[in-house]
């Protein structure tokens, strides 16, 4: 058997032997088959690839399930805290006069020219639409009020609709979220027990 000649690159090639032929003379003849502990890596194979590409789906769709609830719940909170200024704007306009303000809808309670805008109860320029891209609901007469938020008209797992009367909030917790500060969870035993 012949012995290996190194290539220009300097890399040893064999014809069927190990070692390497210092004693030879270079030679540009095109080689026979590579030495393989000499050869360059060639890359990643198919499979290497597939298994990566499954593991960054994996991770991408538990990312984008998180995000999706995280992003209901800020929703949520946000309805819930417009829901709550104009509420506090209406109970602080009852201290003040004794009674609610007369409003047909909860556009006419934001308006720029409501009582409660004009009194500084609540501030202007706030939205209609809750988060969802809903209108708020909303009516007030002397005696009482009753501020909505429909929820997420595209979640199946919507919490449903938050509620704002005087002095109670019904339903408006989002789906994993503890109850309201002073509501009672529904996995508790003595929730149901008096006191």
């Amino acid at each position: 058997m012949k012995p290996m000649k190194p290539c220009i690159s300097g890399h040893s090639w064999h014809t069927g032997t190990l070692g390497c032929a210092a004693d030879e003379p270079l030679s540009l003849d095109p080689p026979m088959t590579p030495n393989p502990a000499c050869r360059p890596d060639r890359g990643f194979s198919l499979l290497e690839l597939l298994v990566a590409m499954m593991i960054i789906a994996v991770l991408g769709t538990l990312g984008f399930s998180q995000y999706k609830k995280h992003s209901a719940q800020a929703r949520y909170l946000k309805a819930q805290d417009d829901l709550k200024i104009v509420a506090e704007g209406l109970d602080q306009y009852y201290l003040k006069h004794g009674r609610f303000p007369d409003f047909g809808s909860f556009d006419a309670m934001i308006d720029g020219n409501s009582t409660l805008v004009k009194e500084s109860l609540i501030k202007p320029g706030m939205s209609a639409q809750d988060p969802f891209g809903q209108p708020y609901e909303g009516k007030s007469t002397r005696i009482t009020y009753e501020l909505k938020c429909a929820g997420d008209p595209g979640n199946p797992e919507d919490a449903g609709v938050i509620v704002r009367t005087p002095g109670q909030v019904s339903n408006a917790s989002p789906v994993g979220a503890p109850p309201p500060d002073g509501a009672p969870k529904a996995d508790d035993p003595a929730a149901g027990a008096p006191k």
